[in-house]
């Protein structure tokens, strides 16, 4: 069930949300035009540190493999999305912001914003769940798929007769779905009628059953970190619904790294909100294309390379 924003937002004709992308979203050097700045590299820097993990490397010089794999990918993205968020949120206008959410892996970019975990902690996390879901892909041969188009109840029996399970709920008629790469490999030969099937380079079946392993390890890891409440609205990809305790949303976070991102219901919940902007946090560009197949008419600006942060803050500070 959504619940509404405080009564003076609702007051305001503008409802902003920064999102933050997942898995998928990295490309080779995409950091390399935001490390002209020294205070840009020197905060990359620092969650390097935190993350134990050379990101300033990764993000500039590393190749499209290395990248790819999930220990580096995941720690990656949220610094990425930390550092355009600082950017973007300068100067007081994250006061102007009224939401954030984060696909998949960007939710724990998204509980940095929001003020749930310390972006040392937030960094700690992903690093270990990187760790935690690449050892748990190594258990099993399997992979990820999505799937455009279709009518969605007969997908889901024919990836029920596979042994398969939906991954990614994304809206606008694509959903990822994850198992055994024989199973995969079934439904590409004979997909659902009206549906393309694209295999998907990552290293196995994420926000399925063949994760538990990485979530009964960071159920462990996240009992020591400290969570505060959340200082902006923020909703889960467990269910789309806005999450008013800090511990909850970690509880849900850790949880989901082994059940399906419903993205679909987080964007029905911005539509129910009123949401009139979205603005997409480095390595960008998914997320707003999901946005504008779902929720048509909305503004959404994709913040690659620092030549979009004056359309992200033109469209925050109400002048787009």
């Amino acid at each position: 069930m959504l619940q509404p924003f405080a009564a003076d937002r609702w007051q305001t004709s503008q409802v902003i949300v920064v999102v933050a992308p997942g898995q998928g979203s990295q490309t080779p050097g995409f950091l390399e035009p935001w490390l002209a700045e020294s205070a840009l590299r020197d905060h990359l820097g620092a969650l390097s540190d935190a993350a134990g993990i050379d990101l300033v490397a990764h993000g500039t010089t590393s190749d499209a493999d290395t990248i790819r794999d999930t220990k580096v990918a995941q720690p990656l993205i949220v610094a990425a999305s930390l550092m355009t968020a600082a950017a973007v949120l300068s100067e007081g206008r994250r006061s102007h912001v009224d939401g954030v959410a984060g696909h998949s892996v960007g939710e724990v970019a998204a509980a940095a914003i929001a003020g749930i975990l310390s972006e040392t902690d937030a960094m700690r996390l992903v690093a270990e769940r990187g760790r935690a879901m690449a050892d748990a892909a190594a258990l099993e041969t399997t992979g990820m798929s999505a799937v455009i188009g279709g009518d969605e109840a007969e997908l889901l029996a024919r990836l029920a007769e596979l042994g398969l399970q939906p991954a990614n709920f994304n809206g606008g008629g694509q959903i990822v779905v994850a198992g055994a790469t024989d199973a995969l490999a079934q439904l590409a030969e004979n997909p659902v009628a009206g549906t393309r099937v694209i295999p998907l380079q990552v290293a196995g079946a994420f926000h399925t059953r063949y994760m538990q392993p990485a979530v009964s390890h960071l159920e462990d890891f996240a009992a020591g970190l400290e969570k505060n409440e959340p200082t902006l609205p923020i909703w889960t990809n467990r269910d789309g619904s806005r999450v008013e305790s800090g511990a909850h949303y970690i509880d849900l976070l850790v949880g989901q790294v082994s059940s399906p991102v419903r993205w679909d219901l987080t964007m029905e919940s911005f539509a129910a909100a009123g949401v009139t902007g979205i603005v997409e946090l480095a390595p960008a560009g998914a997320l707003v294309g999901l946005a504008k197949r779902a929720l048509k008419g909305v503004p959404a600006v994709a913040v690659k390379t620092p030549d979009d942060l004056a359309a992200a803050i033109d469209l925050i500070d109400g002048n787009a």
